[in-house]
């Protein structure tokens, strides 16, 4: 089942476009392009877009785009090309069409004039009796007569492949030693009746023709592999492929109540990710742990580091459960990871309109460089980069009445008047200076400096909690911060 000796490897990734790419999907796109990378192979990029009730042209574009953005380059694939173009399924109808008649010209597929009526009839008697529901091999050896009968029915066939009737077992690369017996492995359709190749015919077809050495992808489709083995061991015979590739099937991705993270799941959406400002690197990062880890201890790595120590065999078959807060810590981590300038320009998106609720005049990019070292430590996503700057840019700080509440104690008024008084004459060029200043105040009132600052952080910036105050203040000016803390004296005294 393994690539033969010395042949480079050729992995794919052959997603349908249709919707928004899911984060399952990712993480099978990240174990093929990192196994590719270990071992210097060639990772091809198909796309399987022969179902037109589905498939979109938008939804390829942004397929693309969603590669392009995680970070992943193919070797052969749309716009890059290659020795085995077209890599749009849905430009290589005839070749399926070819490989088809030569399977039925040489007894290795046949036509089922089988109705779903009928099929559906005998797959009831089938589970009554105790017997495996699958297709009986009715059609298997029809005679002329019953042929032409079938057709002056008006009946349009299918073309089934004919399964040997013997047990195949093969090697999968992340469960081990699998056997399957034929009573549960029948013949399956490969083309519909209006002559239309169904996935179980492309797929193969393409990986023969495309000569991939490994197959990794999802446990879904484990039960369909023994049909894949035989069609290749057919292909094989018929010199359209040189040999079957290795499997393995990654293991499922859970999400709430332990159940298979589905495409309607809310956090199953790539597009969400990219929304709320998840970095490539952390969500690929923890996609990776999904199934596999770099060592036992340590979770927060490289795209190189996991690429330099990736082996398939290293991937446990169990079922990995999708858990939103190690994937926000993780790629918090990352954020943290970044230079500050390369921090500054991701952030870019979320400080500009539409998303900003600043006026575009009021962003001040010296401002905005000044704080960002202190709020690179804070942020969990790049998009709570708006909440937690936005005292800088408006015009006066938007208030959770709730925080308000929870600061604005008896005897706010009176700490915020000696607070202003303090900071009036401290110096401003020192984040320190300014701490001093309301550590002063809150002595002055019998309080320590957690509850000396609360009040002066909300009416300087509307929330309880935030980037480090004084550093805010140093930021914000002395002008501004004094004219807030009269504000909220006026507030109070309402």
């Amino acid at each position: 089942m393994a690539s033969a000796p010395g042949s480079p490897v050729r992995v794919r990734f052959c997603p349908s476009p249709t919707g928004n790419p899911h984060v399952g999907l990712v993480r099978t796109a990240l174990f093929n392009w990192a196994f590719a990378r270990h071992h210097g192979g060639t990772l091809v990029f198909r796309i399987e877009d022969t179902d037109a009730a589905r498939d979109s042209e938008e939804s390829y574009e942004q397929l693309l785009d969603s590669m392009r953005w995680l970070g992943f380059d193919w070797d052969e694939g749309p716009e890059t090309g290659g020795p085995h173009a077209p890599y749009r399924q849905s430009q290589r109808m005839d070749l399926y069409k070819d490989v088809a008649q030569k399977l039925l010209d040489a007894g290795h597929a046949y036509r089922c004039y089988c109705s779903q009526e009928e099929l559906d009839t005998r797959r009831e008697a089938a589970r009554a009796a105790g017997r495996p529901s699958g297709y009986d091999g009715h059609c298997r050896e029809l005679t002329d007569a019953q042929v032409e009968e079938y057709r002056a029915q008006g009946r349009e066939p299918i073309v089934r492949f004919r399964m040997p009737d013997e047990t195949i077992t093969f090697t999968d690369l992340v469960r081990g030693e699998l056997t399957f017996t034929p009573e549960n492995v029948p013949d399956y359709g490969i083309v519909r009746a209006n002559g239309a190749p169904l996935y179980t015919l492309v797929n193969p077809v393409d990986d023969a023709l495309m000569e991939i050495t490994h197959v990794l992808r999802g446990e879904d489709l484990l039960s369909s592999t023994p049909r894949q083995v035989a069609l290749y061991k057919a292909l094989t015979e018929l010199g359209i492929a040189k040999r079957t590739p290795a499997f393995g099937h990654l293991p499922y991705v859970m999400g709430e109540g332990n159940k298979k993270l589905s495409k309607r799941d809310p956090q199953a959406s790539l597009n969400l990710y990219r929304e709320r400002g998840f970095l490539p690197e952390g969500l690929l990062n923890y996609l990776s742990l999904l199934g596999w880890s770099l060592s036992a201890d340590q979770d927060v790595f490289t795209i190189d580091e996991m690429v330099a120590a990736f082996d398939v065999s290293d991937v446990q078959p169990n079922p990995a459960r999708f858990d939103l807060k190690k994937c926000e810590a993780i790629n918090a981590d990352h954020i943290r990871m970044l230079d500050v300038k390369d921090f500054t320009e991701r952030c870019a998106p979320w400080l500009k309109a539409p998303v900003a609720p600043w006026a575009p005049e009021a962003f001040d990019e010296a401002k905005w460089h000044a704080i960002a070292p202190h709020a690179q430590t804070r942020l969990k996503v790049l998009s709570e980069i708006t909440d937690n700057v936005d005292f800088l840019f408006l015009p006066e700080p938007v208030f959770d009445e709730a925080s308000w509440n929870k600061a604005m104690k008896e005897g706010s008024d009176a700490l915020l008047r000696t607070a202003r008084e303090k900071l009036e004459a401290a110096d401003w060029t020192s984040p320190d200076s300014l701490k001093e200043a309301v550590l002063a105040a809150g002595e002055a009132h019998g309080l320590k400096l957690g509850k000396a600052q609360a009040p002066v952080r909300v009416a300087v910036t509307g929330r309880t909690v935030g980037l480090p105050l004084f550093e805010s203040l140093e930021v914000l000016g002395k002008e501004k911060t004094l004219a807030r803390i009269d504000a909220a004296l006026t507030k109070l005294a309402a």
